[in-house]
């Protein structure tokens, strides 16, 4: 039965993608998109999908944009930048919603979930798995189309939008840590690189993926000594060779890691699942021995975190001392530089949407492009994710097969 399932499949995604003749011809029909952003209202989220810049562009490419009042402004952009690139801006989200593609950056919340339409393409992140089973269901029954941006895929095979916000995170972390060390903020007084005649500060990092190695790069950047641990040696060497210099680093062994918490001035939370809970690898018997003033940035924590003595917290009141330590635990870590996470964001967007109206809409572009249709986890009120299907009992169906019925 598996093997006959898996021919079925390719058969599908054959029978979807070969026919040259078929896929010129639709190359040629360009469709202008409709699309509608609302003001982000889920706490702590301060980031906007589309750029002023970006809304030019698609704008200028015969495609209608609307956008929410206020929408930008938490990461700096004006209504008055949207309406001089050409958006439309509008009083209430139920405007927004009368687009045919809603373009958001957290999940829908109950309230917008009631506001789509039938048929409607939504594209957001998803952290269903979290979310109350109606959730799904209510979607399901407007028989919308949904995509989850944080697993669309580039050619590449990696996770574009995940790869920035990380990389986003990593140099923020490093950013804050600086700023806690200070004596202002309840800290050591310690500047984080050293200067000369003076040694720099010890900075332990745990993870050795996009968040970790940009950490790594911004301490290092500062002059900061340096030391990274991770669960895979294969991630290690990785890492090695990506910075283009030897750097200390040590698989996760409980003593080794003890050893060098117990010296540092800052740690590092950057451990990514696989699936489910951040692993726990620092306890908390751990942490009672590390310097009074010492800081900790458990960049894990929307995953449960990495520390024990973690807990989250907040932008607005981010950190709190434990053990004489300072733990900051804020998720989201990207909200606190929404510019530059919008911009990021925008960057990956705008060219989608491009795509999108040139090849002439979206089930053309996800017949095409795998990367976004790796994304797509409700189609025309399916389920096509094994993962959310199986995670709420709920039936779901193959993709493939159904667009090659499409």
């Amino acid at each position: 039965m598996p093997a006959s399932t898996d021919l079925l499949k390719q058969l599908a995604r054959e029978s979807a993608l070969l026919p040259q003749e078929q896929v010129m011809e639709v190359g040629r029909k360009k469709k202008s998109l409709f699309i509608g952003i609302p003001k982000e209202i889920t706490f702590q989220e301060h980031r906007v999908p589309l750029t002023p810049a970006a809304v030019a562009v698609l704008v200028g490419r015969d495609h209608e944009v609307v956008i929410e009042r206020g929408a930008g402004q938490p990461a700096q952009f004006q209504d008055s930048d949207y309406s001089e690139a050409g958006a439309s801006v509008v009083e209430s989200p139920a405007e927004v919603f009368k687009a045919d593609l809603i373009l958001k950056v957290a999940p829908p919340t109950h309230a917008e979930i009631e506001m789509l339409r039938h048929k409607q393409t939504l594209v957001s992140a998803l952290q269903l798995t979290v979310q109350p089973k109606d959730t799904l269901r209510r979607m399901m029954e407007k028989r919308m189309t949904a995509v989850a941006w944080d697993f669309i895929k580039d050619r590449e095979g990696i996770y574009p939008i995940i790869r920035a916000m990380g990389e986003i995170a990593g140099n923020t972390s490093i950013q804050i840590a600086s700023e806690y060390l200070t004596a202002e903020k309840g800290g050591p007084g310690l500047m984080l690189g050293g200067i000369s005649g003076v040694e720099p500060a010890e900075v332990v990092i745990i993870g050795a993926g996009t968040v970790g190695e940009f950490a790594t790069r911004a301490a290092l950047g500062l002059g900061a000594s340096v030391k990274v641990f991770d669960k895979s040696i294969y991630r290690l060497r990785r890492l090695q060779s990506d910075l283009g210099q030897r750097i200390w680093t040590s698989v996760i062994q409980p003593e080794e890691l003890k050893k060098a918490l117990r010296n540092a001035d800052v740690a590092i939370g950057a451990l990514r699942p696989e699936q489910g809970r951040t692993p726990m690898v620092v306890t908390e018997e751990m942490v009672k021995e590390m310097k009074n003033g010492s800081v900790i940035v458990d960049v894990s924590i929307d995953r449960g975190g990495c520390f024990e003595t973690s807990e989250v917290t907040t932008h607005t009141d981010p950190v709190y001392k434990r053990y004489g330590v300072i733990h900051y635990g804020v998720p989201n870590i990207a909200s606190r530089v929404p510019r530059t996470a919008s911009t990021a964001l925008s960057n990956i967007f705008g060219p989608m949407l491009l795509s999108m109206g040139d090849v002439g809409g979206f089930e053309d572009l996800i017949k095409r492009d795998l990367g976004v249709r790796h994304g797509v986890y409700l189609y025309n009120g399916t389920v096509t994710s094994p993962i959310l299907g199986e995670a709420f009992k709920l039936p779901y169906k193959d993709l493939d097969i159904l667009l090659a019925a499409f």
